[in-house]
């Protein structure tokens, strides 16, 4: 469908490149916009604008008083990502809106990339509109066809949902059987779904709506009109149902588009970091990616517990547990975590995280307990000093783990003090929880309120330097440029779900395309034994794929931190295959996309920062598929070993999961592979540069 031309009251705007044109109209007072790529409509005439709560709307009524137009082109170098340089270029243009009869005044920023756009409001200090409350904001996304969509239901507090694929027409009755059970979950609506979304046009042109630079303003929503086929933004609401207190100056965050004819440029774009801030901290040299293991994979499949005794009530400060028997399955305790330590220093990982090593896990969850945690008592069997300065002799850290429990009110009451225990204990990085429903009670996981908890914690964090990953938090949108002890989030269906039932097997071939969007994801992968009953005999579940498939995920699914999840004693059955999770670099120099089809599969190929290595990791859906990949990322004019670890022939995913073979290559950059992936399979290849003639003698060339 082509854009029709443009009114006389209509301004344009072109990307660098010209590809993509923007097209901003007021149509009886009415702010809209429309935006194309090569002339093929992204997203047709939609209108803007807020919904005031006890004053007159921002969306009607409006003339124009300005138009300023600017450009800006600059590289900028992230403290740790995909890429070692990004560059940030766009066309930009500025509408302010004047209200006639109530003089209020709203400015429109957008900006196009080559990439997508992104657009915002801006509320400058002016004498008539200074404190207001949103009812709602009214932004359109309108669509220009029944697009596939990969979307997980709208939900105030989680977004750990297996993905549904279907028509957008098809949302309103798949929604029932989508919305799956969650420790705490609010849906809003037959047709709400999240961002970032992802959808395919029939004619071939991929489209992802998501936000930016979410600070001090609710998480939006997409609302469906499903006749004619218009997204509308739906935001948070508060306790009290409102979507958000705002003070001029203020602005909104971004409201991002995503587009291209090509999957790969998706997962390319960076646009979502780039209308973020520049780093917030002068010193940075505090913050670094984290490759650890954990006491915690046998937690969640139940071979161990959290908890200290088998109590059921507690009240922290009593004196409980000098008194109380404790039980046989703690796993937080010196011995076990020594053990992890032993297996970190061997294997060169940098830190172990322990979950339940502290008071207060008996009854923790589903009590609205308010006072849960105080986050520095340790049980009798978690020896604080011993346990740290064991782990410093080997040149291992172990990492904090702060579960709320959602009683976010006790968590910043203690959270100075939580931080201080850390500094004092030679711990750098925090994993932090939000299970379950906020206290203060009524308020959602993404509302404005806790948003702007989130943000408070990982600037308070910044001030005793510690690295922050946010579980059950907000999903991300970029803010880890400006805050990037950001290091990691959840705010997704992840890893653990493997051990509580399973994920769809195409799971990891659809996640970079949404969730990844907004920044990376402590994904947990590594798990090289699929059936779960091997830990717990009580608990059925298979995890959903090959062994060959978890290596390729520390490719696939970026962040700089990456835990290998797995139980030490299983790693050392397979330590051939384990040997990649010890090569692959956490923090790259350059990344390309060979293949990719969202819920299909994804191909990633990305260079060692400050290195020569490249790894390459390849995630496949429920069907066998032979993947095609060319190594004309090399260096011309050298040759490099790669160490290929792929599916064997009769592996899948449910009936020979850990069938895997590895194979060693010489490759240059004219090389070419064709590599069978299994169903929920993949493949992961290391390729480093040959240094002596002996390296490849006898090794086949490809």
């Amino acid at each position: 469908m082509v854009l029709m031309g443009l009114t006389m009251f209509g301004e344009e705007l072109k990307s660098p490149n010209g590809a993509f044109k923007m097209f901003f109209e007021l149509k009886d007072g009415v702010p809209t916009y429309q935006l194309a790529l090569h002339d093929k409509a992204v997203i047709k005439e939609s209108k803007l604008g807020l919904e005031l709560k006890d004053a007159e709307s921002l969306l009607n009524g409006f003339e124009v008083t300005g138009v300023e137009h600017a450009s800006f082109d600059a590289t900028w170098q992230p403290v740790w990502g995909e890429w070692k340089d990004i560059r940030n270029h766009y066309n930009e243009m500025a509408v302010t809106l004047s209200q006639t009869e109530s003089q209020r005044k709203m400015l429109i920023r957008f900006r196009l990339f080559d990439d997508g756009i992104g657009f915002r409001y801006e509320f400058p200090e002016q004498e008539h509109l200074t404190y207001f409350v949103i009812k709602e904001e009214r932004t359109q996304f309108a669509m220009a066809g029944d697009h596939k969509a990969f979307w997980i239901p709208g939900d105030y507090d989680t977004q750990e949902y297996d993905y549904t694929e279907s028509k957008l027409s098809e949302i309103r009755g798949l929604m029932e059987k989508a919305v799956t059970p969650n420790a705490s979950q609010t849906p809003f609506s037959d047709t709400g779904v999240q961002t970032a979304l992802m959808m395919k046009s029939d004619d071939g042109l991929y489209i992802n709506l998501h936000e930016a630079a979410l600070v001090d303003y609710a998480c939006m929503h997409l609302e469906l009109d499903d006749r004619n086929l218009v997204f509308e933004s739906h935001l948070t609401p508060d306790a009290r149902g409102d979507k958000g207190y705002m003070q001029a100056p203020c602005t909104t965050p971004w409201r991002t588009v995503i587009a291209s004819d090509d999957a790969a440029d998706i997962l390319m774009s960076n646009i979502t970091l780039n209308l973020n801030e520049p780093c917030a901290y002068d010193d940075v040299s505090w913050i670094k990616p984290v490759k650890y293991i954990g006491v915690w994979w046998e937690m969640i499949t139940g071979k161990g517990s959290w908890a200290y005794t088998d109590a059921t009530s507690v009240k922290l400060g009593e004196k409980f547990y000098a008194s109380t028997p404790p039980n046989s399955t703690h796993s937080a305790n010196n011995d076990n975590v020594k053990r992890y330590i032993d297996f970190a220093a061997e294997h060169g990982f940098d830190a172990v995280l322990v979950e339940g090593w502290n008071e207060g896990w008996e009854d923790w969850f589903g009590k609205s307990k308010d006072y849960v945690f105080d986050f520095i008592t340790p049980y009798p069997d978690f020896d604080v000093e011993m346990l740290r300065d064991y782990a410093k002799a080997k040149g291992v850290r172990i990492m904090m783990h702060h579960e709320t429990s959602g009683s976010v009110r006790n968590y910043e009451r203690h959270m100075d003090k939580a931080y201080q225990f850390m500094a004092d204990n030679n711990y750098n990085s925090v994993k932090s929880g939000y299970v379950g429903d906020i206290i203060p009670r009524g308020e959602y996981h993404y509302g404005q309120w806790m948003v702007n908890h989130y943000q408070y914690a990982v600037e308070k964090a910044a001030e005793y330097k510690v690295m922050v990953n946010a579980h059950e938090a907000v999903r991300p949108t970029g803010l880890s440029r400006t805050y990037p002890n950001l290091i990691g989030n959840e705010s997704a269906r992840g890893t653990e779900y493997e051990a509580f039932g399973g994920n769809n097997v195409n799971h990891t071939t659809i996640l970079p395309f949404t969730r990844l969007i907004g920044g990376p994801m402590d994904y947990t992968p590594g798990i090289f034994e699929p059936d779960v009953s091997q830990y717990n005999p009580d608990n059925g579940s298979r995890v959903r794929t090959t062994i060959a498939r978890q290596l390729a995920l520390y490719v696939t699914m970026y962040s700089p931190l990456q835990m290998a999840a797995d139980l030490p004693e299983t790693y050392t059955k397979h330590m051939d295959a384990f040997q990649f999770i010890k090569d692959v670099a956490i923090d790259w120099e350059d990344t390309k996309v060979l293949e990719a089809e969202p819920g299909d599969y994804i191909t990633y190929a990305r260079k060692e920062k400050d290195g020569h290595r490249w790894f390459v990791g390849r995630t496949n859906d429920e069907q066998g598929r032979t993947s095609h990949i060319q190594f004309d990322f090399l260096e011309p004019g050298k040759k490099y070993v790669a160490t290929v670890y792929a599916d064997a022939k009769d592996a899948h995913w449910e009936t020979n999961p850990k069938a895997y073979q590895i194979n060693k290559y010489v490759v240059t950059n004219k090389s070419k592979l064709s590599q069978y992936c299994a169903p929920g399979g993949g493949y992961a290849i290391s390729i480093v540069e040959v240094k002596e003639k002996s390296d490849i003698r006898g090794v086949k060339r490809l």
